[in-house]
């Protein structure tokens, strides 16, 4: 079987990663949680999730239908490290929804017309318009962790980057818009063994990128550049909440939860729209640069 990339992932398994990370893919059972710190040690229940979960979409369809006959905006920022589980969060999200009230901004590399525009103008013209739900799949925090690590933008485009978020955002905010902003947080040993899974399967090679193979190496340059992220764009006006996802199926519930449990949206059953599992998810102090 031809691997991606040569099998870089299966060699930086084999070669490169710290002894205890391998030993504890290698030892693990298929169910079973591989951060020692995380509170539970197995995934959560495949019929608990389902029941859970069909219950919370209901809960989305409450809310899409009060956005649009308010006429509210609402903006959902999805960011975290590879295979952290942003596009299955995602999916859970608008798997059910209208598509013409729901959209999923995925934005490429900048062209060359957008380098020399206002870095956030292009992320602007992608804000939801009124009865409308936008869900970024990454977002302009490109800027504070991922062209940082690589070296895609300057020290002082960053620092200038660092500057304005705030105010960018509130801005946002002042003017109606609800932003939400998730961060989903997973182990090192859970992202490689994601990715291994990833490398193996045809169906989901198309997932790995260049940037996802050399971001292997750079873990601890990752977590310097998210600490710093958080530090300057936790705000009042724009709080991140961090979501431990080394179980999707916890995560996704917490995150939707964080979602349904924030907005004050008609004929929500508080039963089910609860506050997220404090134990996974929470502000930024939950944040653990070890995953």
């Amino acid at each position: 079987m031809t691997l991606p990339f040569d099998g870089a992932i299966s060699k930086f398994y084999k070669e490169e990663i710290p002894d205890g990370v391998r030993e504890a893919i290698r030892n693990a059972g298929k169910n079973d949680i591989l951060a020692q710190s995380y509170p539970y040690d197995t995934r959560m229940d495949k019929d608990d999730y389902n029941d859970t979960m069909k219950r919370l979409q209901v809960e989305l369809m409450k809310l899409q239908a009060w956005v649009k006959n308010e006429g509210k905006r609402v903006a959902i920022v999805f960011e975290g490290r590879d295979a952290s589980g942003k596009g299955g969060t995602i999916k859970r999200f608008r798997e059910n929804m209208n598509p013409r009230n729901c959209k999923i901004v995925a934005l490429s590399k900048p062209t060359e017309e957008e380098r020399g525009q206002w870095y956030f103008q292009r992320y602007v013209k992608h804000m939801p318009t009124a009865g409308q739900i936008t869900l970024f799949d990454r977002s302009w925090y490109n800027r504070g962790v991922v062209e940082d690590v690589f070296g895609f933008c300057s020290i002082g485009e960053r620092q200038h980057f660092f500057t304005q978020v705030p105010e960018f955002e509130k801005m946002l905010v002042d003017d109606g818009i609800i932003l939400i902003k998730l961060w989903l947080n997973v182990g090192r040993a859970e992202q490689l063994r994601r990715m291994l899974a990833r490398e193996k399967d045809k169906l989901k090679q198309w997932k790995l990128s260049s940037i996802d193979v050399e971001g292997l190496h750079k873990w601890d340059a990752y977590s310097r550049a998210i600490s710093e992220t958080f530090e300057a764009s936790d705000t009042a006006h724009a709080r991140w909440t961090v979501i431990r996802s080394d179980d999707k199926r916890r995560a996704r519930i917490a995150a939707l939860r964080k979602v349904l449990n924030t907005i004050h949206y008609a004929n929500k059953d508080d039963s089910i729209a609860i506050r997220p599992d404090a134990k996974i998810c929470g502000g930024v102090e939950i944040w653990n640069p070890n995953g």
